[in-house]
């Protein structure tokens, strides 16, 4: 049936069929009305015919009417009528359920969704009794439409779907998401409900065995007062006390069963692990010390005259009641070769200051959390490695030795250098920030020893913050010495012998050292002392031998083999165009062989052995300045035409680079156009500008004591480096020879052996 009706838009609004409502409108004298729900400009397609039951008069004036919703209407066309009013075709719609007939499946469903809903609201049995009256599927499937958490839209699309089977099947799809949100919502209040049960319960309990507790005298039993009783012995600063009450109170607050309690029963147990105001007492006797230091180790003398001038400052300072505001906590770097006694002297420096010694490795670690520690919101965290040293020795005043600071990465886990500033810093490690325990920490009366193998490998920062001192390695008679006073006895008694059983004289020592070892320290030489111990322990063991052992030098071929290394400079350096250069790798100094020949090409340079990019600018300098002297150095006059020269510096699987190797080069070269040998006692460093001019270099100890130990007993150095020679101990600078040079002019003279009369030149 069709009608004209009265439009009445009503914004954001749907009603249904079936609904009474009253609207403060004026509809004059019309009896039935078209509500069609609007939202902004746009209209639905699908309105409600509405049946006005009454006309009032609101408080005010305003006109009121009462209207009961009878069904669905599809709007048409509209019209103004000439007194103004909207008028639009309606066509009434009545929904046909005799697609339902026979099978109610989807009507069951939707009246089982709603009691469940109405089960979880807490309905009192009205709202279900009306939907159990419902017998209609349509007028069903439009009770939907009365749920306030529907929105705007879910709303008109149930209104404007006149199939009663689909109708049903959308008004189930909303009521399933209304139970879902419910069901989700009194899940969680449940849980709430039960934890705060819980968490009540528990107190009473709590409070029930303290009162228990109490009346039995036994008070030791409760874990808070524990506690208590330890932050209060414990020494600690303001600051720190006040985190440690407030952590407590929480730990009280939530119980000792929550399972925060734990964390914070770890956090406190760490914070009590700090040794708070305890400190060694110093041994400021600076002869005792120095004795110990000497007992322990031989040579180092710079290490150990720092360390006494640190023991004598401290017990001035102690002794006339000296204070200073700033920080003057000592922090000494040990920068040297491996096997010199870096890491071995800290315990020396701890045991002659009285003082507890630790040991932090730094080598690899990548992680910042590792010296700042991580921060309590990740799981397992930890304190940092300091405050992890501190708990080891007890006291807030040890010596801690960073091993391998050289060695320390970065990567996206942060900068385990860069936190380190802050701890070797005296101005700045007074308070010291662990992200854990998220207090300050005292590290002022720490005595930092730093060890690195590489100086250059330390970052500028931090390398600002030490006090490096050198250790340059040892001297052969310095070796001969440790082996027999401190190596030699360790191992006999590590290889089950006794004293009175084997038996070593110094010359046989020295060639151990001399023939079977060539480094800075002394770690190879214990391991070859060691292997002839085994020898003699075995023999002993299986009967063969019965008497003591005399170990000679049969005894030491024998267990060691053949000859390591030889004095090969003479072999090496007869041909010409080999020079022997001196370097210093992260294991001591070094001699480097430097070969140059010359081959028909188009004037290249090739270059092999693994060099670096500074070596290889050296080597390109170089042949710039033969070429540039031809004259002067009485080079062929043809030398260079046609010829391509190459470089090279043996043991080529190992990388070399430093600014050393200038002078050895354009002495190669110049030995091999001239035809002149360099002279094989002679071993040389420097490097040069391509005006001839010689540069100064460093590691000159290391590079000495290299060529010392390889034979040789001569050395070309820089002139600038002259004053370094006073570093190089007396014992070899009386065995060898040293040649301070300003040009390459003075080098080559002195490198170089006279050219033969019958000596030709070398030609292509």
């Amino acid at each position: 049936m069709t009608d004209t009706l009265r439009l009445v838009p009503l914004d954001d609004i749907v009603v249904f069929p079936n609904m009474n409502l009253t609207l403060a409108i004026d509809v004059g004298a019309d009896d039935r009305i078209l509500l069609v729900p609007r939202h902004g400009t746009e209209f639905a397609s699908v309105g409600t015919i509405a049946e006005v039951t009454d006309r009032v008069t609101l408080p005010g004036g305003a006109a009121a009417v009462s209207l009961n919703a009878t069904a669905r209407g599809l709007a048409g066309a509209a019209r103004t009528d000439p007194s103004g009013v909207l008028r639009i075709s309606t066509e009434e719609h009545v929904d046909d359920e005799a697609s339902l007939e026979g099978d109610r499946k989807l009507e069951r469903e939707y009246r089982a969704v709603v009691e469940e809903i109405l089960e979880l609201r807490g309905d009192d049995g009205r709202i279900a009794g009306f939907v159990r009256s419902i017998s209609a599927p349509g007028a069903l499937a439009d009770t939907a439409g009365y749920a306030p958490e529907l929105s705007f839209e879910q709303k008109v699309e149930l209104l404007e779907t006149l199939d009663v089977a689909e109708r049903l099947e959308i008004a189930i799809a909303f009521q399933r998401e209304r139970l879902a949100e419910l069901q989700v919502r009194s899940q969680i209040r449940n849980d709430v409900d039960s934890a705060v049960q819980k968490q009540q319960r528990e107190f009473v309990l709590r409070q029930q065995l303290d009162s228990i507790r109490r009346e039995l005298g036994d008070d030791e039993g409760s874990v808070v007062e524990e506690y208590r009783a330890k932050i209060g012995d414990a020494n600690m600063p303001e600051t720190v006390m006040e985190q440690a009450v407030r952590e407590l109170d929480r730990l009280e607050r939530v119980g000792e069963t929550s399972g925060e309690a734990s964390v914070i029963r770890t956090y406190l147990d760490w914070l009590l692990a700090v040794p708070w105001g305890e400190l060694s007492n110093d041994e400021l006797d600076v002869a005792r010390a120095r004795a110990i230091l000497d007992e322990d180790h031989a040579g180092l003398e710079d290490a150990k005259e720092r360390i006494t001038e640190y023991l004598a400052v401290r017990r001035l300072r102690q002794e006339r009641g000296i204070v200073d505001d700033r920080r003057s906590g000592a922090i000494l770097t040990l920068v040297g070769p491996p096997g010199t006694g870096k890491t071995s002297i800290g315990e020396s420096i701890a045991r002659s200051m009285g003082r507890e010694f630790v040991r932090m490795s730094l080598g690899g670690v990548r992680d910042e959390a590792e010296i700042r520690g991580h921060r309590r919101t990740y799981i397992g965290a930890l304190p940092g490695r300091l405050v992890r040293a501190l708990r080891d020795a007890k006291t807030m005043n040890p010596v801690i030795m960073l091993d391998e600071v050289d060695k320390v990465g970065a990567d996206w886990r942060g900068d385990p250098s860069a936190a380190l500033l802050e701890v070797l810093d005296p101005a700045q490690n007074h308070a010291f920030h662990d992200h854990y325990l998220d207090v300050e920490i005292d590290l002022s009366d720490v005595f930092f020893i730093a060890t690195a193998n590489v100086a250059e490998l330390i970052p500028d920062p931090l390398l600002d913050r030490m006090e490096v001192i050198r250790f340059d390695g040892y001297t052969v008679d310095e070796k001969v010495a440790i082996g027999r006073d401190y190596l030699w006895p360790r191992q006999i008694g590590r290889n089950g012998l006794l004293e009175e059983e084997v038996a070593i004289e110094p010359h046989v020592l020295e060639a151990i050292v001399r023939d079977y070892t060539r480094e800075a320290g002394v770690r190879q030489l214990e391991r070859e002392i060691g292997a002839v111990l085994r020898k003699v322990a075995t023999s002993i063991a299986d009967g063969t031998v019965t008497e003591r052992v005399d170990v000679d030098i049969d005894v030491v071929r024998d267990a060691l083999g053949r000859q390591k290394h030889f004095a090969e400079a003479a072999e090496r350096t007869a041909t010409p165009g080999v020079a022997t250069g001196l370097a210093v790798t992260g294991t001591g100094g070094d001699v480097l062989f430097v070969e140059a020949t010359a081959m028909a090409g188009s004037g290249d340079l090739v270059l092999t052995g693994q060099l670096g990019d500074v070596m290889k600018e050296s080597a390109r300098i170089a042949l710039s300045y033969v070429q540039g002297h031809e004259d002067e150095l009485g080079t062929a006059p043809d030398a260079f035409d046609n010829r391509t020269f190459h470089v090279h510096v043996p043991a080529g699987a190992i990388p070399k680079d430093g600014p050393s190797a200038g002078i050895t080069m354009v002495t190669a070269l110049t030995s091999l156009l001239t035809g002149r040998p360099v002279k094989h006692t002679v071993g040389m460093t420097g490097e040069i500008t391509l005006r001839g001019r010689v540069l100064p270099i460093g590691g000159l100890k290391q590079k000495v004591l290299a060529a010392h130990a390889a034979g040789l007993t001569e050395v070309i150095l820089p002139e600038r480096n002259r004053a370094d020679l006073e570093d190089v101990p007396k014992a070899v600078r009386d065995e060898m020879t040293f040649h301070p040079v300003m040009t390459i002019r003075e080098v080559l003279e002195l490198a170089l052996e006279p050219l033969a009369a019958d000596v030709a030149l070398p030609t292509m």
